[in-house]
C-alpha cells in the first residue's frame, strides 16, 4: 500500500509498475491526484523550482509553457503520469489511512470509512507538507468576515474591493499578495519577521525553444542538468560566510534597495538573520506589491481577533472583511494524524518523541517494512525534491528485490545504523544556516532539525544509490 497519491505516491506507483509489481493500492484522501498541487489552489500557486527539473527523470515533459510551472500545468503533469502509467485502477480516492499496525507478518491497515486492509509493505508518500497549520488565535471565533488557510482557498470569493488581512509572508504569501493586491480593496500583510526575496526572472518559453526540447535529441536532457548543477552550486550559500552566501544576499537586498525606496518599509522588510535560516524566496513582483498604496505591513505581533478585524498588541485595531492564513504546513508531523503502531507494540509518535528521524530518511527502526518518501531531513533548501524522490523510489525498490531474493518476509534497520546516520546528518546540518537562530518550519520547537537534508543533493544520491543490507536485519 502507498499512502498518498501527490508526487511520491505517483513516483513510486510509476517505478513499481515498471519493475513487474501490480499488486499495489495507492490511497489518497483528496478526490484528485497531484498532492499539495490538487490541494493548493490560491492565486499566484507556482513552483520555485525550474520545471524542467520538476518532473520526473522517468518521465519528461517537453511543453512546459513557463520556466516555473504554475500550479494548472503542474497538476496536469501528475494527472498525465497517472493516465500514461495506466496507476487508475490502484487508486482509492476520498480516502485516508487512520491507523496502521505491524502484526508480526504484514502491516494491518484500517481506513476512516472502517475498511480493513492488509499489505505486506506499507510506503508513505504524504510527504512533510500536506496538513495546514493555523495558528490558534484568541476570539478567531468571533471573527465576522471570512476565513480560510491558504491551502483551502476558496475560489468563489470575490475579493474585489475587500479589506483582506494575510497572516504570513513566507512561500504561499509572496504567491498571493501580489495577485489579490490588484483587485483588493486593501491588503495587510501581517509579518513576523522579514524573508529573504530573490528575482525568479520568469517568462513563456518561446516556440521555437518548446520545438528545440521535443525533436533535438538531448536538447531537454542537456538543459535540465544545467539547471540541476546550477542550483546544486547554491547548497553553499546555506553555509554562513560562504562566498556564495554573500552573492545571493547582496542579490536579495539588491532587490529589495531597487523597488522598496522607503526607509521605514525597507527596514521593516531586511532580515536581521543568516541567509537559508529561513526558506529563502523568489519572486518577480513581491516587492513590487508591498510598495502599493492598498498594501500595508505590519510587524506588530497579533493579539486576537475580534469581529471586525485583527487586533494587535500595540492596541491598533486592522479591520478586515477577509483573513487569509498563509501560515504554512505542520511540516514537522510527518505521519500524523495516522496511528502507525510497529513491532513490540511500539507507536511511532512515541519513537520520535524528541523528533521526527529515519535511516537515510526512508526506513525506521522498530517499524518493518514502512518505507517513507519525503521523510525527515530529505526536504531541500536550493534543489528539486522530485529528484530526492526518485532516489528514495529507487532505494525502495532495491529493497523489495532483495526480500524476492532472499525468499524473505521482512525488512528493519537496525537501530545502530539508523542512530549512526542520523547523528551524521545533524553534525553536518549543524554548520548550516538552518541552525541559525530564527524562527523555521524545518525544525522543532526544541531546535531539532528534522526537515532538511544536511548537503548537496548529489551526495544524497551517491548514500542511497544501494541498500547496504549489513543495516537491516532480514526475517
Amino acid at each position: 500500500m502507498i499512502v498518498g497519491a501527490g508526487a511520491a505516491g505517483i513516483a513510486m506507483g510509476m517505478q513499481l509498475k515498471r519493475a513487474g509489481y501490480t499488486r499495489f493500492t495507492i490511497v489518497e484522501r483528496s478526490r484528485g491526484v497531484a498532492g499539495t498541487w490538487h490541494d493548493n489552489r490560491y492565486p499566484g500557486a507556482g513552483c520555485d523550482v525550474p520545471s524542467h527539473l520538476y518532473c520526473f527523470s522517468f518521465a519528461p515533459n517537453p511543453g512546459w509553457d513557463r520556466k516555473f510551472a504554475l500550479q494548472p500545468e503542474i497538476e496536469r503533469y501528475f494527472q498525465r503520469c497517472v493516465d500514461e502509467a495506466g496507476l487508475g485502477p490502484h487508486l482509492r480516492l476520498g480516502r485516508e489511512v487512520r491507523a496502521a499496525t505491524w502484526d508480526g507478518d504484514a502491516w494491518r491497515i484500517e481506513l476512516d470509512d472502517g475498511t480493513q486492509l492488509v499489505a505486506n509493505v506499507l510506503i508513505s508518500g504524504t510527504g512533510q507538507l500536506n496538513r495546514p497549520y493555523v495558528p490558534a488565535l484568541p476570539g478567531a471565533d468571533t471573527f465576522a468576515g471570512r476565513a480560510m488557510h491558504s491551502a483551502r482557498w476558496d475560489a468563489s470569493l470575490d475579493l474585489a474591493g475587500k479589506r483582506v488581512v494575510v497572516i504570513g509572508n513566507g512561500a504561499s504569501a509572496v504567491q498571493i499578495i501580489p495577485q489579490i493586491a490588484q483587485v483588493a480593496g486593501h491588503v495587510t500583510v501581517m509579518q513576523r519577521s522579514p524573508s529573504y526575496v530573490i528575482r525568479r526572472n520568469d517568462r513563456r518559453y518561446r516556440e521555437w525553444e518548446k520545438w528545440l526540447f521535443r525533436t533535438v535529441p538531448g536538447a531537454r536532457r542537456l538543459y535540465r542538468d544545467y539547471i540541476y548543477w546550477s542550483l546544486e552550486a547554491r547548497f553553499s550559500a546555506l553555509r554562513p560566510g560562504s562566498l556564495m552566501s554573500k552573492l545571493i544576499r547582496r542579490m536579495a537586498l539588491g532587490y529589495l534597495h531597487d523597488v522598496v525606496a522607503d526607509p521605514v518599509l525597507r527596514a521593516k522588510l531586511t532580515p536581521d538573520y543568516p541567509l537559508g535560516c529561513k526558506r529563502i524566496l523568489i519572486s518577480d513582483d513581491w516587492y513590487e506589491a508591498l510598495v502599493r498604496p492598498n498594501v500595508e505591513v505590519v510587524t506588530s505581533a497579533i493579539d486576537r481577533f475580534v469581529p471586525e478585524g485583527l487586533v494587535t498588541v500595540d492596541g491598533v485595531t486592522h479591520r478586515a472583511d477577509v483573513a487569509v492564513y498563509a501560515t504554512g504546513f505542520e511540516a514537522t508531523s510527518f505521519l500524523v494524524p495516522m496511528q502507525i503502531t510497529g513491532r513490540d507494540g511500539i507507536a511511532l509518535h512515541d519513537a520520535w518523541r524528541a523528533g521526527a528521524e529515519a535511516h537515510r530518511g526512508i526506513t525506521i527502526s522498530g517499524f518493518p517494512n514502512l518505507f517513507l518518501l519525503y521523510g525527515p531531513n530529505t526536504n531541500l533548501g536550493h534543489n528539486s525534491i522530485l529528484f530526492m524522490i526518485e532516489c528514495q523510489v529507487s532505494y525502495v525498490i532495491r529493497c523489495l528485490e532483495e526480500l524476492e531474493r532472499r525468499g524473505a518476509r521482512s525488512l528493519d534497520v537496525r537501530a545502530e545504523a539508523m542512530a549512526r546516520s542520523n547523528a551524521e546528518v545533524q553534525r553536518a546540518l549543524a554548520d548550516t544556516a538552518w541552525a541559525a537562530d530564527c524562527h523555521s518550519w524545518y525544525k522543532t520547537a526544541d531546535g531539532k532539525i528534522t526537515n532538511n537534508w544536511s548537503s548537496r543533493v548529489t551526495r544524497y544520491w551517491w548514500q542511497t544509490r544501494r541498500p547496504d543490507f549489513d543495516e537491516y536485519e532480514i526475517r
